[in-house]
């Protein structure tokens, strides 16, 4: 059984569900990444955080993968979530040692949701070339700065960090602001949680691609 969902925002995501294990594909911008599941790895219920369903590790108390609600249509959505649930529930039911996540850790692991991808593009090079660039607000983007630091590891963020200091160092420079961009389609899975400390940042990328 697969479902596939498709947003400007979000990019896309494909699930499929074969045997005992869901695989994923996650498209955005011009970066893809596969992820294999065992089905005994899940919390057979899910976490709903804003417009996503995240199904999480019980073991480890983290998100595993998301998807978005009601794509590409309710009843689609629905009949793929009950099938999941299910199959789930038959591995997890003989997993050892489940964890149950709380809402209080399931809303602090929200960080490493796969969540809030920013528009997919046909061509890696349409991405990288055909941008809108006006000067950064330095006292927003300080901002997005400290929230980073405060919610998310810096290790795991490091270049982003590095290219967002560069950039509030010069404001006005679209080469500063490139390389910025370079270091967000370097992270992978975890943009979405990056997004969702940093709002100015999602605004200036929203914007940044409307052209």
């Amino acid at each position: 059984m697969k479902l596939v969902q498709k947003s400007f925002l979000k990019g896309s995501r494909e699930f499929e569900i074969v045997d005992d294990a869901i695989f994923v594909r996650v498209k955005s911008l011009f970066k893809e990444e596969k992820l294999t599941v065992d089905m005994s790895t899940l919390d057979p219920e899910p976490v709903i955080i804003d417009s996503e369903m995240v199904f999480y590790n019980p073991h480890k108390g983290r998100p595993v993968f998301s998807l978005l609600l009601n794509k590409p249509s309710t009843e689609t959505f629905n009949r793929f979530i009950d099938t999941l649930k299910r199959q789930i529930k038959g591995e997890y039911n003989s997993a050892p040692d489940v964890e149950v996540v709380s809402a209080e850790k399931a809303q602090s692991a929200l960080a490493w949701n796969m969540h809030e991808e920013p528009p997919e593009f046909d061509e890696p090079g349409q991405a990288r070339d055909e941008i809108s660039f006006k000067p950064v607000n330095t006292e927003r983007l300080a901002s997005d700065i400290a929230m980073l630091k405060a919610y998310l590891n810096e290790d795991d963020i490091k270049p982003l960090l590095e290219s967002l200091e560069a950039l509030k160092a010069e404001p006005e420079s679209e080469a500063a602001f490139r390389k910025m961009l370079d270091a967000f389609n370097g992270l992978g899975i975890i943009q979405g949680a990056v997004l969702t400390y940093a709002p100015y940042l999602k605004v200036q990328l929203s914007e940044a691609m409307s052209i």
